[in-house]
């Protein structure tokens, strides 16, 4: 699994929580590197399943070339507004290609369980709609680092 986490052991999150909090939080910040070392962030939805966060991506984006060419993607979560209410995770990796591009359906195992996750957490329903413009990208973590600062005693 992913690395464990040095800094801040104190105010890191248990697996639990960091399960907890992934399934509730809807958009997160993907960072994405350009051929030329430039970063790149933008915002997406995503689900986590346990173990990879599943990310619903245009296919036609910066992103999406900028991981073809390199893999290496990092994803921050975070919540809060007060200073003791901060907590977030960020999760580092390589991310993967699932699905056809773009994804229109097509039967893909891979993709039952973060699809049907997906399609609850955003629409509401059981079954994921497709537009023919986004695909999926997992990302298994292979570093998470996550903070919670309402475990600073106060």
């Amino acid at each position: 699994m992913a690395e464990t986490q040095r800094r801040g052991r104190r105010i890191m999150m248990t697996q639990g929580e960091l399960d907890a909090f992934l399934a509730a939080q809807r958009t997160c910040r993907a960072a994405t590197v350009g051929g030329d070392g430039a970063p790149h962030v933008g915002a997406l939805w995503f689900v986590w399943d346990g173990t990879a966060l599943w990310l619903y991506s245009i296919t036609h984006s910066k992103r999406w070339a900028q991981l073809r060419k390199n893999p290496r993607i990092a994803v921050v979560v975070d919540d809060g507004h007060a200073y003791d209410e901060l907590r977030g995770a960020e999760l580092t990796g390589h991310a993967d290609f699932v699905g056809e591009t773009p994804r229109t359906g097509e039967p893909c195992p891979a993709l039952d369980a973060p699809e049907r996750l997906f399609a609850e957490k955003y629409f509401g329903m059981s079954r994921m709609p497709h537009d023919g413009r986004h695909a999926w990208l997992r990302l298994t973590p292979e570093s998470v680092a996550s903070w919670d600062f309402r475990k600073i005693p106060g």
